[in-house]
């Protein structure tokens, strides 16, 4: 059987993959259930969502090996369809084989089929397995609502046969999409749904892998408490259970979270970081490149953003740029986790000097950060390229620009104090060109923004601002 997030080897009978840690459903091909089902060949032809060939369009893989199996298995469909057997699970088989070449397409469809046999069987738990392998695809290749509403149905189907174990992994993969497409609301929500569940079982292995999930979470609620709590535990039970892939993966949390709790903790980053990659190092067998480069490029990432802080450009830029290397060796497309990539490449070239390159890379995380919604992101992207036309380029047209399409974001989120501080800006550069009435227009909203967050100190730097062009 083969990670659907990752695509390496695990063992038949796990519930999550050990080398993503991932949670998963049950081994595709385990179950088997008697029908008098007949295979209908034209059922191959069936796709449900009439998804186009172009949006699974990269590069299959060619395995000899992968290649026979399918054969194999194609003739144990044959030999059902004449005895009258059920196939459904051997599409699941078949399916998992073109996965595996990363054909998304085709193992698309033949998921769809087997669905289609496991609702006519009321086999609600391949049924769940079925809707949960769709939703794994769908997730990957950009299409979340179906991945969410394949969740879904896969978790309605697992309350009925009261599948908790599983359930948890469903939740845990439900969550992953709403935190895919910044909805932390909702992810916060059914990892939370999990680890209860988990807890209420005492499944200790689902707990602390669903708590260590919850984590990304909590990094956006900036809960670093919590975060130190659930991570030092998780560490502990990883290493006395033997799992290097469980401890590596707690070693970076904790490498990013003392980095995010400020520069007194950065040589304690930097340790945990370095622990983790002499592990990753040590990783040995089939796909280890592929393994690796999922572990090492947010240990490249911050590695590389202690350098720049720590002033090694050299060494910050070559952390950067293999972080961004690696990321690329197992993401299929563009990602957010690139995009935080590509707006460090961007400090680092700002920093360095070179504007030519750090806009470039704004604008390349920028348009990640679009497709995904993050418009916040967006906007603080755009102040910095605004700053840089200002003061380095001393561009005012291209910083008035970008300030501007900040300004439109910030106001339409309702984030008030970016407002005022851009409206403040702007006022700035109109005085500097001479613009007096577009000065005060800017001033008076930026003031008025003010007055609304009871921020008194600017109110009034504002207010003198005014009262000076006004005389």
């Amino acid at each position: 059987m083969i990670c659907p997030y990752c695509g390496n080897y695990i063992e038949p009978d796990s519930d999550y993959c050990q080398h993503c840690n991932k949670p998963l459903l049950v081994n595709l091909g385990k179950k088997r259930i008697n029908s008098d089902q007949i295979f209908d060949k034209e059922l191959l032809k069936l796709n449900h969502y009439h998804l186009e060939d172009e949006f699974f369009d990269y590069n299959i893989i060619k395995d000899e090996t992968i290649e026979k199996k399918i054969d194999e298995i194609n003739e144990i469909l044959d030999k059902k369809q004449k005895l009258g057997e059920s196939i459904g699970t051997t599409l699941l088989e078949k399916a998992s084989l073109y996965y595996k070449k990363r054909d998304s397409y085709t193992s698309l469809k033949i998921l769809e089929i087997a669905l289609s046999y496991f609702i006519e069987e009321n086999d609600f738990l391949n049924t769940a397995v079925s809707h949960n392998e769709i939703g794994l695809i769908q997730e990957e290749h950009g299409f979340f609502d179906n991945a969410i509403n394949h969740f879904e149905q896969s978790i309605d189907n697992l309350k009925k046969i009261n599948a908790d174990r599983n359930i948890i992994l469903v939740y845990n993969n439900l969550a992953n999409v709403y935190f895919q497409v910044n909805d932390i609301e909702h992810s916060y929500e059914f990892y939370k749904e999990g680890l209860n569940l988990a807890e209420q079982n005492s499944f200790i292995p689902e707990e602390i892998k669903t708590s260590s999930n919850l984590v990304d979470v909590l990094f956006s609620l900036k809960n670093y408490d919590k975060i130190k709590i659930i991570l030092n535990r998780n560490l502990e039970y990883f290493r006395q259970s033997g799992d290097i892939y469980g401890t590596i993966i707690s070693l970076i949390k904790l490498g990013r979270l003392n980095y995010h709790l400020g520069y007194e903790n950065y040589q304690y980053s930097q340790q945990y970081l370095i622990e983790a990659l002499d592990l990753i190092n040590n990783i040995k067998g089939q796909n280890f490149l592929l393994i690796n480069a999922q572990f090492i490029w947010e240990c490249y990432l911050y590695l590389g953003k202690l350098n720049l802080f720590w002033k090694n450009y050299k060494l910050a830029e070559d952390y950067l740029l293999k972080s961004l290397e690696a990321i690329r060796i197992f993401e299929l497309r563009e990602n957010l986790s690139e995009a935080k990539i590509l707006r460090n490449l961007a400090k680092f070239y700002r920093i360095k000097g070179d504007f030519k390159n750090a806009i470039d890379y704004y604008d390349l995380s920028n348009e990640i950060y679009s497709k995904f919604g993050n418009d916040f992101d967006v906007a603080q992207l755009k102040c910095k390229k605004a700053q840089i036309y200002l003061t380095k380029i001393e561009n005012e047209s291209e910083a008035i620009k970008n300030y501007e399409e900040a300004l439109e974001i910030f106001e339409d989120q309702n984030y008030i104090k970016n407002s005022a501080e851009i409206l403040d800006k702007l006022g700035d550069i109109y005085v500097n060109k001479g613009n007096i009435a577009l000065a005060l227009y800017n001033f008076e909203l930026a003031r008025n923004y003010y007055q609304e967050l009871q921020d008194h100190y600017n109110f009034n730097i504002i207010t003198e601002k005014i009262k000076s062009l006004e005389s």
